[in-house]
């Protein structure tokens, strides 16, 4: 894992945009070691926020996308989806529909609310913008909290 997060960090913005793609998806990847690294390293706070929030968006759509095709059997087998969590979703959410899209960035429960979403067929207009406002927030409090550290 380590030398997968150097990679991306060598790739600045774009190495950005992917782990934050993939930790935005369901699988188990952590952008935050990224953008923390690239802090370090100098870059653009701003750009790396518009990077890594569109990354991590797309993420959650492209699970939101899962979950729309109601295949339950295929998360489950194909990417290994449980389905306790998606039960655990679905009892967080608690019948609030897209705007409990904000909690996307949440680790863990993120990715299957995006997949519940998409499983109840959320607007996804409204879907889009709650996990927009959510993982924004997250990455800017990250980099707020990062200035501190150097």
């Amino acid at each position: 894992m380590d030398f997968l997060t150097q990679l991306l960090v060598d790739y600045g913005y774009w190495g950005m945009f992917l782990s934050a793609f993939l930790a935005g998806s369901f699988l188990p990847f952590s952008s935050e070691a990224v953008m923390l690294a690239l802090l370090a390293a100098g870059v653009d706070p701003v750009l790396l926020l518009i990077y890594g929030s569109i990354g991590n968006v797309l993420g959650g759509m492209f699970n939101y996308g899962l979950g729309r095709l109601g295949k339950l059997e295929w998360l489950e087998r194909y990417f290994h989806v449980k389905q306790a969590s998606l039960d655990r979703a679905y009892r967080f959410m608690g019948g609030r529909g897209a705007w409990m899209g904000f909690f996307a960035f949440l680790p863990i429960l993120g990715s299957a609310i995006t997949i519940v979403l998409g499983l109840t067929r959320a607007n996804i207009a409204l879907s889009v913008l709650s996990i927009t406002t959510g993982k924004v927030l997250r990455y800017a409090v990250l980099i707020w909290g990062a200035n501190f550290l150097f």
